[in-house]
């Protein structure tokens, strides 16, 4: 017959395990969410050394030109596509992964419960 202390134990244990367990599953989930919210303004950053390198072409020449804004509205855009490329798959691949990690936590919970349940079963018997 298993004692009530014995139960205990063991689902001490369970809920331990299975904290340690999703511990490890949201392990990265913080630098996807940095790289999510901080890359867009990296790439807007990039954005408006792009646009004041323009401006810095169009002071330099006596005519305004696409040659004399066309490398820093190119920067620009690099900058900001290059910002986009990395905070989009970012979020999703952050809330993806959460989203994972609480579903599995949810299970390791339900299997919790219904194992304790069967534990005290046994004990009653």
């Amino acid at each position: 017959m298993i004692e009530g202390s014995s139960l205990e134990a063991v689902a001490r244990m369970l809920r331990k395990n299975a904290s340690v367990q999703v511990t490890e599953l949201e392990r990265s989930l913080g630098f996807l969410a940095t790289t999510a919210s901080a890359t867009p303004f990296i790439g807007l950053f990039g954005t408006v050394w792009g646009i004041m390198n323009s401006f810095l072409g169009l002071s330099g020449t006596a005519t305004t030109t696409l040659q004399a804004v066309a490398p820093g509205i190119s920067e620009a855009l690099v900058a900001t596509a290059m910002g986009l490329f990395a905070a989009i798959p970012a979020v999703i691949a952050y809330n993806r992964f959460a989203n994972d990690a609480e579903r599995l936590g949810n299970r390791y919970e339900n299997f919790l419960e219904e194992f304790a349940a069967v534990l005290q079963r046994q004990a009653g018997t």
